[in-house]
């Protein structure tokens, strides 16, 4: 059976990003750098991997940055060529013309509502949601292992992984049915369980590929925890009434909405670079002694 492709992807870009102030207080969150390229940047690379198209941008005041991050900058660029400087570094903050939409969440109202107010874009057709502060770190990455997994069920997935036991009260968990290889049937999702009541210990980790019919049920949904619309109490009223899967992802996850969760991305990713690898290692070492 053929699935519609999964051409559009939303970027709820909206937060304020107050657990890195005063760092976040000029710059959005979504453009700290992990060693030299923006969070934001790795998130439309892994999209783009996946056979993105479209990349849907959902942003409220003070996020211009990120526009202008992906629009060519001409005074640099001509800068850069008159000195003999090679510009393809920048060939990945580019976006062809129609390939990116920015659209304006006016208030902090949840991750549900910022997906909806993606609405008109997204329009009649499945699409993928990246959390860009959850750094998936893998290859291939995340949203290509679940699009080659789509490709053979269709319907909606979510990433997860795997955690010890005793983490489980931290996260978002699925109550998992039949399994087969990475494949996970979803039965129901469960928010921060206690650990004796947790249904199992895969937790849910930043990226989801969801039909259309979630903007209907996120058009007439209240608000639900922290007064917020919430995109997991849309999807609980789906399961059952649709296909959901989870993909157990094959690779790593850094928390980069933490201080320190940020950091570990930065040497995670510092360590797998062939340029830097070793000084880093060493740096590292010096350190703690």
């Amino acid at each position: 059976m053929t699935h519609k492709p999964i051409r559009k992807a939303v970027f709820p870009v909206a937060g304020l990003g107050t657990r890195f102030l005063p760092a976040t207080k000029a710059i959005p969150k979504e453009m700290l750098p992990v060693v030299d390229r923006p969070l934001i940047q790795y998130a439309v690379d892994e999209a783009r991997e996946a056979g993105i198209e479209q990349m849907i941008f959902v942003t409220g005041r003070g996020k211009s940055a990120i526009e202008d991050h992906f629009d060519i900058a001409y005074e640099l660029e001509r800068t850069m060529t008159d000195r003999g400087k090679d510009i393809s570094v920048l060939e990945p903050t580019r976006l062809g013309p129609g390939n990116c939409a920015y659209v304006r969440q006016q208030e902090p109202m949840g991750l549900g509502h910022a997906i909806w107010c993606a609405r008109d874009i997204v329009g009649d057709e499945p699409f993928a949601i990246f959390l860009p502060d959850e750094f998936m770190h893998g290859s291939p990455g995340c949203m290509a292992q679940m699009v080659a997994e789509y490709n053979r069920v269709g319907g909606n997935l979510l990433s997860v992984l795997e955690v010890p036991r005793e983490q489980v009260s931290s996260y978002g968990v699925i109550d998992p049915g039949s399994a087969q290889g990475k494949l996970t049937e979803v039965k129901g999702l469960v928010e921060k369980p206690k650990i004796e009541a947790a249904p199992s210990n895969l937790i849910i980790s930043g990226r989801y590929i969801l039909q259309p019919e979630v903007m209907r049920v996120l058009e007439h949904q209240g608000k639900g925890a922290g007064g917020e619309i919430q995109l997991t109490d849309a999807m609980a009223q789906m399961i059952g009434n649709q296909p959901f899967h989870a993909v157990t992802f094959d690779g790593a996850r850094y928390d980069c909405g933490s201080k320190t969760g940020y950091i570990e991305a930065n040497l995670a990713v510092a360590l797998s670079r062939p340029d830097m690898a070793d000084e880093v290692r060493a740096m590292a070492q010096r350190l703690v002694g």
